[in-house]
């Protein structure tokens, strides 16, 4: 045995003996190094050690599902490599490719064949050509499957070892505790060879809950990760995670065999020659989502999920208190581990994250507002039997057409002032491709679909993309535009290092403000940012603008003097201002 697999076996000892405490533990870690290194691969010779060189300053990513292009003539995956390189190379450094397996539903998140790239939008290698010049992250979908996979077909017909790849369960159970994201029925009825079963299914029926207390069941998901990481992959993004255990009688989410999994694939992440980065998607409240760091032994990132509903609040209401408040309580991310930032996706805005941050009443009036601009509300069940607001289905564009008074003109000012925000936080941005492209509520989606979430789904003609791109006028071109040229900029600033030193600035109600540190103490930003519909000013001093040397705003351009005037502030205006213009020279 090397001294590389005796380390490698004693880190997962403990892990398997916690999660699988009934098994063989010496043929499962055999089985488990077997799973993810196959023949003609093997780990590091020793386990990378957390730090903060997996991600810089540089790093952005875009999130789009593989078929948002589309012309009726090319493979979709070839139309986003076309877009990726055309608008976006040297831009965005990375791309989340949304589920591009074969699927029964929920665009994409009920898989029913985790090896196969889905034939509607390309192969392997469309995925590998992509990966060849951005980084790719993929999803693996590992909680639930679809029921007309494979894998579920062969378990209603009692064939092994899928007989023992899905959680069954009980009418009978007591199941009152269970937390939900939907309102549907958790138990499905199936007929099986082995009689009638009731399966569990946390998000749809046709979404079958796997059993992951069968450890073929995690072997088969390290086999495929493994496929991911071969075909490009550096990013795993794990879905749905927080449920991945279950148990009757508990709240079955957060529990500990979950994040004992979480931590045994942080240890294969760990040891791979690729530089993997492992993501965990828990759409929970804030305290609950950061538990998926560990200690610094789970998750590399995790999605700051409180951030898109706290930043869509700020803006509706015009003052930044709430995510003021909010985001000074934050604890840096720990020695490598980052947060990934964001205001939309490919879901709704989750309002579970705002769950004590923001009062009742201030949540009603955002969802009135929502309402307003034509978006809608999707629920979910309560212990008890309850229904509470799960998420809020909108374009983020078009959730900026206002504030809590109504529509007025400042949409584009409102929209770039909320994507600035997202750009300057500790951690690394991601831009929903709607959001870059300012793409409007898709209503048609949702009567075509009757899915709500369809309302931000939005699939492009292409050619009719690339000619309002080409219009210097179009909104499209106009927001694209902006955001190109900020996330230039945020690029180039050492300050803005997703680990970078990072402190919450006390000032008035409308302004939210940070200040950022480099990691080698150089270079310093001051990112204000006016959340407001008013004009207002902010005296330098306010902000401790060190005196005998000289500020720039990077977004602007200006000269800021620590001893003149009161800086200004037109309605949604954000300033970066730094002593270091990002190539690291002095202002002059």
């Amino acid at each position: 045995m090397t001294d590389t697999t005796q380390t490698l076996r004693i880190k997962l000892a403990g892990l398997v003996g916690q999660i699988y405490p009934d098994q063989d533990r010496e043929l499962l870690i055999d089985r488990i190094v077997e799973a993810f290194w196959p023949d003609g691969t093997r780990p590091r010779r020793r386990a990378r050690m957390p730090s903060n060189r997996l991600w810089s300053c540089e790093d952005s990513m875009v999130i789009t599902y593989g078929n948002s292009f589309t012309d009726g003539q090319h493979k979709p995956l070839d139309l986003l490599n076309d877009f990726l390189h055309r608008h976006l190379a040297g831009t965005v450094g990375g791309v989340h490719i949304l589920p591009f397996f074969p699927f029964t539903s929920d665009d994409g998140f009920a898989v029913t064949d985790y090896r196969m790239v889905n034939s509607n939008l390309g192969d392997w290698e469309d995925i590998r050509r992509i990966a060849g010049s951005f980084r790719v992250m993929s999803d693996l979908v590992l909680n639930h499957v679809s029921s007309q996979s494979h894998w579920f077909s062969e378990y209603r017909q009692g064939h092994p070892p899928y007989d023992r790849f899905f959680f069954e369960a009980s009418p009978e159970d007591d199941l009152a505790p269970v937390v939900r994201p939907r309102t549907s029925p958790l138990l499905r009825e199936v007929e099986t060879a082995n009689g009638p079963r009731h399966v569990w299914c946390t998000f749809s029926h046709d979404q079958v809950d796997l059993d992951f207390r069968n450890p073929e069941v995690l072997l088969e998901f390290l086999r495929i990760m493994r496929l991911h990481v071969e075909n490009g992959v550096r990013i795993v993004r794990l879905d749905a995670v927080a449920f991945l255990w279950k148990e009757p009688g508990t709240p079955s989410i957060h529990m500990p065999e979950t994040h004992a999994i979480v931590q045994l694939m942080r240890v294969l992440c760990d040891f791979a020659v690729e530089p993997i980065v492992l993501l965990t998607e828990t759409n929970v409240p804030n305290h609950e989502n950061l538990s998926y760091f560990g200690n610094r032994n789970e998750a590399h990132a995790v999605y700051n999920f409180s951030l898109p509903p706290l930043v869509l609040h700020a803006l509706l209401s015009g003052t930044a208190e709430y995510l003021h408040r909010w985001q000074a309580t934050m604890p840096p991310a720990q020695l490598g581990c980052a947060y990934l930032n964001f205001t939309a996706s490919h879901d709704g805005i989750g309002m579970r994250p705002v769950e004590g941050l923001l009062p009742e009443e201030q949540i009603g009036d955002i969802i009135g507002a929502v309402r307003s601009f034509g978006g809608e509300v999707s629920m979910r069940s309560t212990v008890g039997g309850g229904e509470t607001a799960y998420e809020l289905n909108i374009t983020w564009f078009d959730a900026m057409k206002g504030t809590l008074a109504g529509e007025d003109g400042w949409q584009v000012e409102r929209f770039l002032c909320s994507q600035s925000i997202v750009m300057a936080l500790e951690g690394f941005p991601a831009f929903y491709v709607h959001s870059l492209l300012a793409t409007p509520n898709d209503h048609a989606g949702v009567e075509k679909t009757g899915i709500k979430r369809a309302i931000n789904r939005h699939r492009w003609d292409y050619p009719a993309l690339l000619a309002l791109l080409e219009n210097p006028e179009s909104m499209q071109a106009l927001v694209l535009r902006q955001m190109k040229r900020r996330i230039g900029i945020r690029r180039r600033q050492p300050a803005f290092h997703p680990n970078a030193t990072q402190f919450t600035l006390h000032l008035e109600r409308r302004l939210f403000g940070l200040w950022r540190q480099s990691l080698d103490r150089d270079q310093s930003i001051f990112a204000l940012h006016n959340v407001s519909a008013e004009e207002l000013s902010v005296s330098p001093l306010s902000i401790n603008l060190i005196g005998g040397e000289d500020w720039v705003d990077l977004l602007s351009g200006e000269r800021i003097s620590p001893q003149g005037t009161d800086i200004p502030f037109a309605p949604y205006q954000c300033r970066w201002i730094s002593n270091r213009d990002g190539a690291g020279r002095e202002p002059g």
